[in-house]
């Protein structure tokens, strides 16, 4: 869960969905407040009518039987009773009492009191979670001087609570919450999914330049950015074949000079001085023969397939091993890679061919991961150290201690290596091993037949 809240389609959905939430909070916190004051208006205009009916009711039933009359009739939210000792009242008139004074006409006397029933402060069960908890209606008392002369008490109560659901709100509400979470879900992968296949696209241009370009679909934004994605991938294509050529083209024609270089090379009559340069000549072209394979490794022109991973790696290791190399092999990987034959194999090669060299021996273990192989090629040299381990992977670059003739290194061999891993998807290491030397880790990933 809180991998997919860390994602951009969590944040989305998170943003997406308090949004809707808090939108639909305030929407029904403003319908509960007009209804609200919906029914305290409709209860003050009640309580109005009732107030005017007691009191004319009141006034023309006969002194000896209204106590009986006021006791049957004053049992809701408004009370008449009748007052023992009344006392002076100078506050001014108050919107109740103004209303009902019209009303009632000049024969009656209102007075409002200061005193306030306790019913007014009283807390009130809500039923809703936005409902007020206190009434705040009419709420108050006055005196109510007769035809006659007696004076009564007229009290404005708040009126009953409303009865509470059998249901708990919050239950009531889930299934509103559960739909906006769906909506909110749903609207999330619509946004999300041109996004996640732009995403798609970049990680599959990094491992194949052929990729087909993606399709112009969905919304104007979308296609503009599917388009510009696609002209993107078409000019680094086009640039990475460009630059292919060049260094193909300079490398091959480098070739035919050489050649007549070593031929001419045999008339010359001073035997040290033309092993001397027999020495440059043949350094020069395997600087060429390198050039030549790095232009090839940024080559994607190859059609990918299925590989066995095994044979693959018994073939390169026998290979090595007739050639005079001391190689050895230990474990399986038991799995199919998806990649070009030929680049694979040049760049094991490579790496195995840096170990010989450099390290004297190679020693391949394959061990089978989670979703990938992992190939471990260590040599018994002295290692690289660690400032050294990034640079070794730029063209023509060469530690101090390769700088020898007897070495025969170009500095070409690991970036070969790095550019076809990086083709294929997987991933290449230098660590110093322990126990020393140098041990090369390349991570391939599985391929599924399913996908």
């Amino acid at each position: 869960m809180r991998a997919f809240l860390s994602s951009m389609t969590g944040r989305v959905f998170l943003v997406l969905l308090l949004g809707i939430v808090a939108s639909a909070a305030l929407t029904q916190w403003l319908a509960v407040g007009e209804r609200t004051r919906a029914i305290e208006r409709y209860r003050d205009f009640h309580a109005l009518e009732r107030a005017e009916q007691l009191i004319t009711t009141a006034d023309v039933v006969p002194p000896v039987s209204r106590p009986a009359y006021l006791k049957v009739a004053s049992r809701g939210s408004v009370r008449l009773e009748p007052v023992l000792q009344p006392v002076a009242s100078a506050l001014p008139q108050s919107e109740f009492s103004s209303a009902l004074q019209l009303r009632l006409g000049q024969g009656f006397s209102l007075s409002p009191l200061a005193e306030r029933p306790a019913e007014c402060d009283r807390p009130r069960k809500s039923v809703s979670l936005f409902g007020p908890k206190q009434w705040r209606g009419t709420c108050e008392t006055m005196f109510v001087r007769m035809h006659d002369g007696e004076v009564m008490k007229l009290s404005v109560l708040p009126p009953r609570a409303p009865p509470g659901g059998n249901k708990n709100e919050l239950l009531s509400i889930l299934p509103f919450l559960l739909s906006i979470a769906a909506l909110a879900y749903l609207v999330t992968r619509m946004t999300m999914r041109p996004l996640k296949k732009l995403a798609q696209a970049a990680k599959d241009l990094g491992n194949d330049i052929n990729h087909p370009p993606l399709a112009l679909a969905g919304a104007g934004e979308i296609r503009q950015a599917s388009a510009a994605f696609n002209a993107m991938q078409a000019r680094i294509r086009q640039h990475i074949f460009q630059r292919t050529q060049m260094l193909a083209a300079i490398t091959h024609d480098l070739q035919t000079p050489l050649t007549r270089l070593r031929l001419r090379l045999e008339k010359v009559a001073d035997a040290e001085l033309q092993q001397r340069l027999v020495d440059d000549l043949s350094a020069m072209q395997q600087m060429v023969k390198e050039g030549l394979d790095l232009a090839r490794s940024m080559d994607t022109t190859e059609n990918m397939q299925a590989l066995d991973l095994d044979s693959l790696l018994d073939s390169v290791c026998a290979d090595a091993a007739d050639a005079g190399q001391p190689v050895r092999l230990h474990g399986h990987a038991a799995m199919a890679a998806m990649g070009r034959p030929l680049s694979i194999r040049r760049c094991l090669v490579n790496l195995i061919d840096n170990a010989v060299k450099y390290g004297h021996s190679a020693e391949v273990t394959v061990e089978r991961m989670v979703g990938a192989a992992r190939i471990r090629i260590r040599d018994r040299g002295p290692g690289i150290a660690q400032d050294q381990m990034a640079q070794v992977f730029e063209p023509f670059y060469r530690i101090e201690t390769s700088r020898s003739r007897d070495s025969g290194g170009t500095g070409l061999g690991l970036t070969i290596a790095r550019n076809i891993a990086e083709q294929h998807g997987a991933s290449l290491q230098l660590a110093n091993h322990l126990d020393g030397g140098l041990e090369v880790t390349l991570v391939v990933p599985e391929y599924y037949a399913a996908k």
